[in-house]
Formats: C-alpha cells, sequence, structure tokens
C-alpha cells in the first residue's frame, strides 16, 4: 500500500496520540511549571509529529531521514524530561504509564524507519 499522507502513517498518529496525552498529564502539574517543564515538555511532544509531518512533505529519502532524527531527537528530549518530572516531589505520584507506552512505541517506529531508510 502506497502512502500519500503523513497523516496515514501510523507513527504520526501516535504521535499526535502523544501530544494529547501529555497536555493531558501537563494540566496535573503545579501552577509554578506552566512556564518551565510543562511548557518544555510541550515543544518537545509537538515537535515529533510536526518533523515527521514536515519531512514527508518535502520528498526526498535524505530529508525524510533527517526530519525523523530530528523528531527521535524531541522524543529523547521528552524521556529526559518526563525522568525528571517523575523525581520531583509534585510528580511522584502522577500516572505515567499512557504517555511512557505511547512515546516507547513512537521512538520505535522512528528508530525502524530511519533505519529503513539509511539502508
Amino acid at each position: 500500500m502506497e502512502i500519500h499522507s503523513y497523516k496515514e502513517l501510523i507513527v504520526w498518529q501516535k504521535g499526535i496520540e502523544g501530544v494529547i496525552e501529555l497536555y493531558a498529564l501537563a494540566e496535573q502539574f503545579p501552577k509554578s511549571e506552566l512556564y518551565g517543564l510543562a511548557s518544555q515538555m510541550k515543544r518537545a511532544i509537538v515537535s515529533i509529529p510536526s518533523n515527521i509531518a514536515e519531512g514527508r512533505r518535502r520528498g526526498g529519502k535524505k530529508e525524510f531521514c533527517q526530519f525523523l532524527l530530528i523528531a527521535y531527537g524531541s522524543g529523547a528530549e521528552l524521556e529526559t524530561q518526563l525522568e525528571i518530572v517523575r523525581r520531583l516531589p509534585w510528580g511522584r505520584d502522577l500516572d505515567f504509564r499512557k504517555i511512557d507506552s505511547l512515546l516507547l512505541e513512537v521512538m520505535r517506529m522512528l528508530n525502524k524507519m530511519i533505519s529503513s531508510l539509511k539502508s
């Protein structure tokens, strides 16, 4: 099956799900984090499907791979930020299961796509 739009890519769809999930999680952060970690994390998660979409629209395999690498880097940034929140006193009682699961799935898909485009 040929993919005509980035919206047909499961990795993009899962990335969008991750955005929605992270925004719901960030709602539970203290108000003092509105412009701190919450803002950083939102930028990182939004960057993932955004870079997938932009790279797909650019056309070439090399450019697409580069944008997937950027998305993968944003995922690593978010993994780090999630770990920081887990270790903060106010983050210990938050439920990270859904965002962790989605992010892991997206990172695996990105890794596979990048490897496949490079070979």
